[in-house]
């Protein structure tokens, strides 16, 4: 479908730009100096505006690693990178009304984002980010509900010594055209997944007091009901 080869189209330079952030983050950024970073970088290929709210780059990192807002309500905090810390960049970019979401949590050590972790406590975060995300794809069907995918991955968050931070409980939602318009994957929905277009997943877990991780793509289901990253 045409709309959604343009998802996947404003989603690969998302994640284009995630990948050119990680080199650029420093021990002297902010939360406010990467969200500008991040919004240059997505200016740099033609896009200049987001679905979500005003808030281009939703950047959380040290004392609010675990945060969980609405975009309504975020402000970008000054506490600077320092040389051990976590920065989780969220990206809602879109071009009329065609969007992209793209999540990524980089590990800074030694004032630099690492390309080998070696903290234990980002290793297991990064690690269960990945692996509730191979496990989605071997799991979801498209007669499946959004509530039975919610259930299901909060029942691996915890499996694998996790918790979910996010504010409002859920695991992901629908991508539409108006922010209205979502169905999120959350307690109790009945819509089911094959019915969307394509829909993200962002758990936002955590294993202890400090750090919060998350990790989102969009997914979509081919014609023969098979999931994929778009």
């Amino acid at each position: 479908m045409a709309l959604l080869h343009a998802h996947r189209a404003i989603q690969n330079i998302a994640r284009q730009v995630q990948d050119a952030l990680a080199g650029l983050i420093t021990a002297d950024d902010t939360e406010a100096s990467i969200a500008a970073k991040a919004s240059q970088l997505m200016a740099s290929h033609n896009i200049h505006t987001t679905w979500y709210y005003d808030c281009p780059a939703f950047v959380l990192l040290g004392s609010r690693s675990q945060l969980s807002i609405s975009g309504h309500d975020y402000r970008p905090a000054s506490e600077k990178v320092g040389e051990f810390n976590l920065v989780t960049v969220d990206l809602s970019p879109s071009l009329g009304e065609v969007w992209g979401d793209c999540a990524r949590s980089f590990c800074v050590e030694n004032g630099r984002v690492s390309t080998e972790v070696a903290s234990p406590i980002f290793q297991q975060g990064i690690l269960a980010e990945r692996q509730l995300h191979a496990e989605l794809i071997e799991f979801a069907r498209p007669d499946m509900s959004g509530g039975e995918l919610f259930d299901w991955a909060n029942a691996r968050i915890k499996a694998l010594g996790f918790s979910n931070l996010d504010f409002l409980g859920n695991v992901g939602h629908s991508i539409a055209t108006r922010r209205e318009d979502r169905y999120f994957i959350e307690q109790g929905q009945q819509q089911r997944l094959g019915d969307m277009l394509c829909f993200t997943f962002e758990p936002h877990i955590a294993a202890d007091e400090r750090w919060g991780f998350k990790h989102e793509e969009i997914y979509a289901f081919d014609a023969e009901g098979r999931l994929s990253a778009i």
